[in-house]
């Protein structure tokens, strides 16, 4: 039993599939058509497409800055009590640097594509991802079928009949993954190691995934030993070493993970967003209906860079991510009806997780548990 078939979860798109797409794309650029995003591409003002090369740099510069100064932190201060704020700031840059990096790994960032791939790349080390894995994963599959059924891998929903079918061990992962408490172990799991890890990708992606998945082995295994080293002769024992690596290095990483795996959730479970069939979705039931606009506290967006104005994103990846909350008031205003509009409240994301489940694909809607028990059982 898979949800997801094995081609998409290596990161490739059967030939069938790839018919299907170009069904799909005629649809949705056709000006006239109910799938096309034109009409809410074209409300959107020039000037969100505005991306200055200093802009970009200052935001990749001053969260580097913040993560190499939380790091000397966790490396000079070994008190738990201090430790544990410092692992949260740090978590928080690498958070920014990784919004950063998956700006330019769109091309919004900067306009030399040269410059955005070394961004991308350095800007992601920290966060432990493969960018041209993700480039693959992200912008390929997520952006081009989001909440598309056996498509969009990114907390892609079981149905009743596939969790009632699971190991008894698969149901109990499934529950905690998808309770707000696993939205992390459910990032780690399904999408930085089945993804981008150990994923097979399609063979013309293989040369550079396996490229930069030596990167990231590299920049883990040599972070590890310095400081490790530096562990050993600030404390003189094993304990001192690994307490250096998990502190400085894996912890951030972990924060990171849980930050990133419950924003994602976010941005696309919601009790009243749909997930489509292959064949009934269309791209502006993916970019528009599918995804949220939920307004964070400025010190939020302050580390995560507006994150979670997400609709005009998905509407169009060539948005910088300074630029969003415009784009977002031009698309709220011409379609109010359309749009997930909401203050970010991590009591709703409780909520959220609570409510949805299962989905069932025939009447489009989320199920809790029980009440995916009742509909397998009647």
């Amino acid at each position: 039993m898979t949800v997801v078939p094995q081609d998409v979860d290596n990161g490739r798109v059967d030939a069938a599939d790839e018919a299907d797409d170009r069904q799909t794309k005629v649809a949705s650029v056709d000006e006239g058509g109910a799938g096309s995003l034109k009409p809410v591409i074209d409300v959107i003002p020039a000037e969100a497409y505005d991306n200055p090369t200093w802009k970009g740099m200052s935001y990749f510069l001053r969260d580097l800055v913040l993560y190499l100064g939380s790091v000397i932190g966790l490396v000079v201060w070994p008190n738990p009590l201090v430790a544990l704020p410092l692992i949260v700031l740090c978590g928080l840059a690498v958070s920014g640097l990784f919004v950063v990096a998956h700006d330019a790994a769109h091309g919004a960032l900067f306009k030399s594509r040269r410059l955005n791939a070394f961004v991308g790349h350095v800007a992601m080390l920290p966060a432990w991802h493969v960018y041209e894995g993700w480039v693959l994963g992200h912008n390929r599959i997520h952006h081009g079928h989001t909440v598309r059924q056996g498509l969009d891998f990114t907390w892609h929903p079981y149905t009743p009949q596939d969790y009632f079918g699971m190991t008894r061990w698969r149901r109990l992962r499934h529950r905690f993954e998808w309770s707000w408490l696993g939205a992390g172990a459910y990032y780690i799991r399904e999408v930085w190691w089945n993804k981008m890890i150990v994923g097979k990708p399609p063979d013309r992606w293989a040369k550079a995934i396996r490229r930069d998945r030596v990167l990231v082995l590299a920049f883990v295994v040599v972070s590890s030993v310095g400081l490790g080293w530096l562990g050993w002769k600030q404390a003189g024992s094993v304990w001192g070493a690994s307490w250096m690596v998990v502190r400085v290095l894996v912890a951030p990483y972990l924060f990171f993970s849980y930050l990133m795996g419950s924003f994602v959730h976010v941005h696309h479970i919601q009790p009243d967003t749909r997930w489509w069939r292959r064949r009934e979705w269309t791209k502006f039931k993916g970019q528009m209906e599918g995804t949220t606009i939920l307004w964070a506290p400025r010190v939020l967006n302050f580390f995560v860079h507006w994150i979670m104005v997400h609709v005009p994103h998905h509407v169009d990846v060539r948005i910088p991510m300074y630029r969003l909350e415009l784009a977002a008031d031009a698309i709220r205003a011409a379609f109010p009806d359309v749009v997930h509009d909401a203050p970010l409240r991590f009591r709703d994301f409780v909520r959220n997780t609570r409510r949805c489940k299962l989905y069932d694909f025939d009447v489009g809607e989320w199920l809790t548990y029980e009440q995916a028990r009742a509909r397998v059982s009647s």
